[in-house]
């Protein structure tokens, strides 16, 4: 299931992925808030903090996740992935080099660094 994270700056659309994860989870949940944050500023600065294994997401949340960013791909300005997965964290390291926007890789113990970072505007 994916979760908004409560207490967050109100230009992050910020998300807790907790056991397996499904398309109506992005459909319920990620959508509305990113589009939320697009209708309020613009562009979109993301967290999703992983309390769960990637391997939980299902087929069909994959499906989501990319049709969300492919819709968007314009409009990403910030987007931290907060996970203990170094793979993970590789992965969205390198993700910058190949779309719009900023993508960068925390472990949990810096959780409040990743929500400053991803709050602070760079465009």
């Amino acid at each position: 299931m994916i979760r908004l994270i409560d207490n967050t700056p109100n230009n992050v659309a910020a998300f807790k992925a907790i056991g397996e994860v499904t398309k109506e989870d992005y459909q319920n949940v990620v959508v509305p808030e990113v589009e939320r944050v697009i209708e309020q500023i613009g562009h979109i600065n993301f967290l999703l903090y992983l309390d769960t294994d990637v391997e939980n997401f299902t087929a069909g949340a994959w499906m989501q996740d990319a049709l969300l960013g492919l819709k968007n791909i314009a409009k990403w300005n910030r987007a931290a992935i907060v996970t203990d997965s170094d793979k993970a964290i590789t992965f969205t390291n390198g993700f910058s080099y190949f779309v719009p926007g900023e993508f960068k890789g925390f472990k949990k113990e810096q959780y409040d660094q990743a929500l400053t970072w991803t709050s602070e505007e760079s465009l």
